[in-house]
């Protein structure tokens, strides 16, 4: 996997949109999409229509889900078009800094390129690899939510170890 060349653009993102409405039926319900995915690390969007809490802000679950959907996702596009990975979460922490009372924006930033390119290499190397992602949540150029997270990729055949 090492010196496969990493890009990232509208095309790229629009496979992963595709992806994630055909295989995480949660982001059908969210309505949450694409919005941007470059070098600068990948953002996703949902309106708040369709994730609104009894309070009418921005549901808790579903802030906590599209900050992990663009970790998820961006993983997902560093290991996209090489051989098939199982990616999973196996730690998250969300901190909520204040309410979203307007579209939902999850921006997951593009982790340092030592560190890609080692989760790609142990990947490659021992057939299972771990990437700590953090992602934030907008409103305002205001910091409304906090995600850090864990994520494995694995082959066929480290399942279960």
């Amino acid at each position: 996997m090492s010196g496969m060349p990493l890009t990232l653009d509208a095309a790229a993102g629009q496979r992963l949109e595709v992806y994630l409405h055909a295989h995480i039926p949660l982001v059908q319900h969210m309505h949450a999409r694409v919005d941007t995915c470059n070098a600068a690390g990948l953002t996703l969007s949902a309106p708040l229509a369709a994730n609104l809490n009894h309070e009418g802000t921005a549901f808790g679950g579903s802030l906590d889900s599209l900050a992990m959907l663009a970790c998820w996702g961006l993983v997902w596009l560093l290991l996209e078009p090489g051989p098939a990975a199982h990616i999973v979460v196996a730690e998250s922490r969300m901190q909520f800094l204040r309410p979203v009372t307007d579209i939902l924006i999850a921006r997951c930033a593009m982790p340092e390129a030592t560190a890609r390119q080692t989760f790609l290499d142990t990947l490659q190397r021992r057939n299972k690899a771990r990437l700590k992602l953090q992602a934030e949540i907008t409103q305002s150029h205001a910091v409304c939510a906090k995600f850090a997270g864990q994520f494995v990729a694995y082959g066929n055949s480290a399942r279960g170890r």
